[in-house]
């Protein structure tokens, strides 16, 4: 046995002390790929809104409020065989209401349509449509530009 020990050279196998990086790095990859695939495509700040269809039957006549960026609005009846009353500017929303109730008790058929500036806060119409329903105000609806 002594000589076979000779005939290897002598010395036992040596060590490698080196990491193979090349099964890691196909692991990456095949995990980069999976996760682009997997990502969704849709555009995360892109909000969906609802569609609506044209009212079949709109109304003829009712109380339009124009709301405008630097808090003034106007309101007036619009529409009808005859517009009863010229559209008036009003100076802020506590004055808006003010005058809203009064249209409305004078005239509690009539639905109100809301015409906001594209500049204006999405809050500001919110809070005319929820203060319109306190009201009791049974249909408000929003101009569009056709």
């Amino acid at each position: 046995m002594a000589g076979f020990s000779s005939m290897r050279g002598g010395r036992g196998r040596k060590l490698k002390s080196e990491i193979n990086v090349v099964p890691y790095i196909d692991v990456m990859l095949v995990l980069l790929i999976i996760f682009m695939v997997a990502t969704p495509v849709s555009n995360p700040g892109v909000v969906n809104l609802p569609t609506a269809a044209k009212s079949a039957l709109p109304p003829t006549e009712y109380i339009q409020i124009a709301l405008k960026p630097d808090t003034t609005a106007t309101i007036g009846i619009t529409g009808g065989k005859d517009s009863r009353q010229q559209a008036e500017s009003v100076p802020g929303r506590s004055a808006l209401m003010q005058k809203l109730r009064t249209m409305h008790e004078a005239n509690p058929e009539l639905p109100v349509m809301i015409a906001g500036d594209k500049d204006i806060k999405y809050d500001d119409v919110i809070q005319v449509i929820s203060e319109a329903k306190k009201l009791g105000v049974n249909r408000v609806g929003l101009a569009t530009k056709q």
